[in-house]
């Protein structure tokens, strides 16, 4: 247990990205340090998708038809393409996600003159 704990210390880093997000979003009243802290909670579940998708020796997965005739080919040898791939469309919709957000930001702005949570929804209540 002990040993996991030294080797993987990467994965430390991303629950530490991770926590910090989810209390961002949880325990800030204004609206755009939540909006933060759910890019910053996205992109640590993004680093650790991809780097669970690498392995130390991997190569990446493209095989010589050639070669392939030749000699067996060992998956273990090649690194996983599809967390990448699935992270890839992830930043494309937390982009967009992340856009649409700050527009509706801009409008409550206008519209209540502050992002604290609290003092729009007594607005609200009026």
């Amino acid at each position: 247990m002990i040993e996991w704990m030294v080797t993987k210390h990467s994965y430390w880093f991303y629950i530490i990205l991770i926590m910090t997000g989810f209390y961002g979003m949880m325990a800030k009243n204004n609206l755009m340090k939540k909006l933060i802290g759910m890019n910053i909670f996205q992109w640590a579940i993004i680093l650790y998708y991809i780097s669970i998708g690498s392995k130390k020796g991997g190569t990446i997965p493209i095989i010589d038809a050639q070669a392939a005739v030749r000699h067996a080919v060992r998956a273990a040898d090649y690194i996983n393409p599809l967390p990448h791939v699935l992270m890839l469309t992830a930043i494309v919709v937390g982009v967009a996600t992340t856009g649409i957000a700050l527009t509706l930001l801009v409008i409550i702005y206008r519209k209540y003159g502050t992002l604290e949570e609290d003092e729009i929804i007594e607005a609200l209540k009026k």
